[in-house]
């Protein structure tokens, strides 16, 4: 038995959206598991916000990516 996960209960729903942060920046989107995609409703787009854990890692890594994709202006200085 997997003492760190919880057991769905038969009255356990899924109700989300998807993520508009990760389909918006992530190239690889369509290819993610529909519930990898989804995002609590009531929640922001944010990784804590996803249903599974490898959506919140792939939005963290989206996260992650787009930071090192912005230029940091250099200073004048040589």
């Amino acid at each position: 038995m997997d003492f760190l996960h919880r057991r769905p209960q038969e009255r356990d729903t899924r109700t989300g959206q998807e993520c508009l942060f990760c389909a918006r920046l992530d190239p690889n989107f369509g290819q993610r598991r529909t519930i990898d995609k989804l995002v609590q409703h009531n929640l922001d787009e944010s990784a804590s916000a996803h249903l599974t854990e490898d959506g919140y890692v792939k939005h963290r890594m989206v996260q992650i990516s787009k930071r090192l994709s912005v230029k940091i202006p250099q200073s004048g200085a040589a």
